[in-house]
């Protein structure tokens, strides 16, 4: 499908879905129709890979399987071994400061403190509910390829967050699946050669959740970007 979707009466171009784009973390339990799914998954796949290798493996479920996932991973909430380290260890600045004043808005967006570790880890393990969204997405890749075909999965990902919001779906990239590599993989049958890249959330979100209302924040542009030679 071509040309924009219609939203709220009106066309969404990319601008206005790069800026409204958020991670939802409060889902409503509408079901998505598999059809709509597919369509998104499909139109993504326009996404560039080097030598147009097309690294992506992805597996969606929803419905019994999604519930039973979710029971696995409450079953074990410690998670395994995972394949990747998601941050690089002893973090650093400006990252380790950027990671934890966002963590620390977020919390306070629901008035999670501090010194509450049970209720912050208990809206951790959220993650694991997929926020109550209603579908699951895992991003898959042959554990072989490298860096370059992890950020050609991940010029996918974003493909798949901008469609659903055009099409009045939000999403929640999940690197969090990281924790259970084992349990995902059994639970979708992926090949034994491939890892679990990522999840993502995808559904209708809760507009009445005070988590969906908080934004994160972004460095001015001069912080990360040299412009040089122009006029």
């Amino acid at each position: 499908m071509l040309g924009a979707i219609l939203q709220n009466g009106a066309a969404m171009n990319v601008s206005d879905a790069v800026a409204g784009r958020i991670s939802v973390r409060a889902f409503k339990p509408d079901p998505v129709p598999r059809a709509l799914v597919a369509e998104i998954l499909t139109l993504a796949a326009r996404a560039p890979s080097g030598g147009n290798l097309q690294p992506w493996r992805i597996y969606g479920i929803a419905g019994a399987s999604i519930e039973a996932l979710k029971a696995k991973v409450a079953a074990n909430p410690m998670g395994e071994t995972p394949e990747y380290d998601v941050y690089p260890p002893n973090l650093w600045d400006p990252f380790r400061t950027r990671r934890f004043q966002n963590g620390e808005e977020l919390y306070a967006s629901i008035s999670l403190p501090r010194e509450d570790k049970p209720a912050r880890l208990r809206q951790l393990a959220k993650n694991g509910e997929f926020f109550g969204a209603p579908v699951g997405l895992f991003f898959t890749l042959d554990r072989k390829l490298g860096p370059p075909q992890w950020a050609d999965l991940g010029m996918y990902m974003q493909n798949v967050m901008l469609l659903a919001l055009e099409r009045g779906l939000d999403t929640c990239p999940q690197e969090y699946w990281a924790r259970y590599p084992q349990t995902v993989a059994a639970h979708v049958g992926m090949p034994e050669d491939h890892m679990v890249f990522s999840g993502m959330a995808l559904g209708y979100r809760d507009p009445d959740h005070p988590i969906n209302a908080w934004r994160s924040t972004r460095d001015p542009v001069d912080v990360w970007c040299q412009l040089q030679g122009f006029e």
